[in-house]
């Protein structure tokens, strides 16, 4: 299968592009971003890794605008490395991501990934022979680590970091401040946030949603594209992050413990059984 078949993409205008794969039929498949600017093009997130995305955004001319001569450079920023998200990264030249999983990303490491993947799944594999029992996140060696604060420039936009842990401990959101657009990863999407992860934690998480509270009471963000399911907007953010605040308490955090203790079994067998192969 080429990597034409295997993406589909919407523009969504303003140089934003929603980009998925379309035979990967799972609750976990990521919402892929391709930022278009006007030095600089970005990709938030890559997906499995099963086709190459940059070669789906070169044979779709999604990179090169018909009155350039050649594409722009082009950055692959994770906002995680789980495994969803992080599996394409492998492809691209220039790949950023929060310093606290560059180490997971560049030995591969797919307990922190968290890699989980069956072949009913995957609708149509993507070549013959394939089965999810032989997905990995391989090692990739990030070209910048990512801080708080930060700032990627595109020229004509520029997109901040924003460390938001909780999910995971490296999880960032992108905040475009002059579109008032927040690429929000798995830190929040339109619906249960997942806290019972490795390096996943409960404390962390609260002072995130803290700070998306504070994002919206101040007018930064009218429209979230996050890492899973529908764009929504500034009302909806706002319910969500003040409904995990909400529902934290000690009850939740004994029973995220529980959750966590038993994920991090699976993973671990799973990734064993993955490697002796």
């Amino acid at each position: 299968m080429s990597a034409l078949e295997w993406f589909a993409h919407k523009p969504l205008g303003g140089g934003v592009f929603w980009i998925q794969e379309r035979f990967y039929e799972s609750g976990n498949r990521a919402n892929i971003w391709l930022v278009r600017g006007s030095q600089r093009d970005v990709v938030i997130d890559a997906g499995l890794g099963l086709r190459s995305l940059p070669d789906y955004l070169r044979a779709a001319g999604l990179l090169t605008p018909p009155e350039e001569a050649g594409p722009r450079p082009l950055l692959a920023v994770a906002t995680h490395v789980h495994f969803d998200h992080s599996g394409g990264l492998q492809h691209f030249e220039e790949v950023a991501v929060h310093s606290a999983e560059a180490a997971a990303l560049l030995r591969g490491d797919n307990y922190e990934a968290v890699t989980w993947l069956s072949d009913r799944e995957v609708a149509r594999p993507p070549r013959p022979g394939w089965r999810a029992r032989q997905f990995r996140v391989p090692p990739v060696r990030p070209t910048r680590l990512l801080q708080e604060g930060d700032v990627i420039s595109l020229g004509d936009r520029q997109l901040t970091v924003m460390h938001m842990p909780g999910h995971s401990r490296g999880s960032i959101c992108l905040h475009d401040k002059d579109q008032k657009i927040l690429f929000s990863g798995d830190v929040v999407y339109d619906g249960s946030m997942i806290d019972w992860l490795p390096y996943s934690r409960v404390s962390d998480y609260v002072r995130s949603c803290q700070r998306l509270l504070e994002l919206v009471d101040r007018g930064l963000v009218e429209k979230v594209l996050p890492g899973h399911f529908n764009i929504f907007g500034a009302e909806r953010l706002y319910r969500l992050a003040s409904n995990y605040i909400s529902q934290a308490g000690v009850c939740h955090k004994v029973s995220t413990c529980a959750m966590r203790s038993i994920a991090s079994i699976a993973l671990r067998m799973t990734n064993s059984r993955v490697t002796s192969l």
